[in-house]
């Protein structure tokens, strides 16, 4: 069981807290594909027991970043095996030099996904998802115009999940987690506007007022101009000149 700070907050126990330094040192580049490294190495480099580094060595298989061989030790992956889905290898890469290149890869992501996701969505969403639409764009209308970025991206990350879900694709639900992680990175880093757009709230509206009505190709040119606004404004912060 994990321990509680005061305020309630759970504390990562040691295994989660090396996991992560070291995920985000290999995102970074920092240990890099291929390099090949021992368990005493780690042991020394992150000051902890060879369990705690076992039992990240199994996180990190897990996510297909190293694979563990006997008396050989661990070797970095290249990325392109790397389970990228995962929201932990994007919130590392998000946190690091990666940050406008992973960006890209998502908002290009989004672009083919969510429009058809609330496309389906108007076919398919229950009335109570509708109702949680709803209710999320409320929440993000009055948290944005009191500039509660933290509060706002709760009510946010509920819509896009939501939609995802009522899209009735299985597959297109598996990916909320993704959006969550995109749009809470967009918040932490500082890549959101000390207000929300007012445009851009309407647009959820637009959204969950098509879904509920059952029109599709409303709800999909709504939910494409959702994720057009989101990568025009990346552009501005990071120009192409800038991306790897």
């Amino acid at each position: 069981m994990k321990k509680s700070t005061s305020a309630g907050l759970p504390v990562p126990g040691l295994h989660e807290q090396v996991l992560a330094r070291i995920g985000p040192d290999v995102v970074a580049g920092v240990l890099v594909p291929g390099q090949v490294l021992r368990i005493e190495e780690l042991e020394a480099r992150y000051g902890v027991s060879r369990t705690v580094i076992r039992e990240v060595v199994k996180v990190l298989e897990s996510l297909q970043i190293v694979t563990s061989r006997r008396r050989v030790g661990l070797r970095v992956r290249p990325r392109g095996e790397w389970n990228l889905f995962d929201p932990r290898i994007i919130r590392w890469r998000l946190d690091g030099p990666d940050r406008p290149e992973q960006l890209r890869l998502l908002s290009e992501l989004r672009r083919g996904i969510e429009p058809v996701a609330a496309q389906l969505a108007a076919k398919h969403a229950t009335p109570e998802q509708c109702g949680k639409l709803t209710g999320a764009v409320i929440g993000m209308s009055v948290t944005g115009k009191a500039g509660d970025l933290e509060a706002y991206l709760t009510h946010d990350v509920i819509f896009h999940q939501v939609l995802l879900e009522a899209s009735g694709n299985e597959m297109f639900a598996a990916l909320a987690p993704v959006a969550a992680e995109v749009l809470t990175g967009r918040t932490h880093h500082d890549l959101m506007p000390a207000q929300p757009s007012a445009a851009a709230i309407r647009l959820h509206a637009d959204v969950a007022q098509a879904v509920a009505s059952g029109s599709p190709e409303q709800a999909r040119r709504a939910m494409d101009d959702i994720v057009e606004e989101s990568m025009d404004a990346m552009d501005q912060l990071f120009p192409a000149s800038e991306r790897v």
